[in-house]
């Protein structure tokens, strides 16, 4: 399953109401289709996620007989994790408690909980949050940085450092490759800070728990 192809056929035409498109992810190595803006969102979080280590879009088809009639539904992710399996419906909060889709994400949670997976109905994230995941998605290529630099990095306690002043910690190395860097070990969370906020010079640098 973590190999399959999305279920439906997937289209960009001229005037079409969703934003579609492809995302590179690190995650899996390889272009992963999302069908709006708010998917590309959710796909962001899952690529930064370090628990989630499989990433498949429309992975299935479900199928039942409820109320005397047919139900389908293709949920949106399958994430492969750590732990267990998650299915993941993205939809607008505002559509959320419309009764069709309630009644959709309902039954569809229902049938994946009894397999012993995770289901979740992912709605709009914080929005500082995600701008800060945006930006450190810039930097998620790791072909890109100096292998040599990245290890020099980890071997420096940078732990309480403000993110402004860490380029200074390898006088010797140019200041914007070093910077870059930072950014990368960031978006693998080689370093940690506080994406609550505007991730900008003052944001204090930490190491994993």
């Amino acid at each position: 399953m973590a190999s399959a192809a999305p279920w439906r056929v997937f289209r960009w035409y001229r005037g079409q109401k969703h934003y579609s498109g492809t995302y590179w992810s690190a995650t899996m190595r390889d272009h992963v289709i999302y069908e709006s803006r708010l998917e590309l969102a959710r796909l962001l979080f899952a690529d930064f996620d370090r628990s989630v280590h499989g990433i498949v879009a429309q992975p299935f088809l479900l199928q039942t007989v409820l109320e005397g009639k047919i139900r389908k539904h293709i949920p949106d992710y399958l994430l492969l994790t750590d732990q267990v399996p998650m299915i993941v419906d993205v939809k607008p909060l505002h559509r959320v408690s419309k009764p069709e889709v309630a009644f959709t994400f309902d039954w569809t949670r229902q049938a994946v909980e009894a397999r012993g997976w995770k289901y979740e109905v992912w709605s709009e994230p914080p929005t500082v949050e995600l701008e800060n995941v945006r930006f450190l998605a810039g930097y998620r290529r790791d072909w890109l940085f100096s292998a040599p630099l990245l290890e020099e990095l980890r071997g420096i306690d940078l732990d309480g450092v403000p993110l402004g002043r860490a380029a200074a910690c390898l006088p010797g190395q140019p200041g914007l490759q070093v910077r870059s860097a930072i950014h990368h070990l960031l978006w693998t969370q080689s370093l940690v800070t506080d994406l609550d906020q505007p991730l900008g010079p003052s944001r204090t640098l930490r190491q994993p728990a």
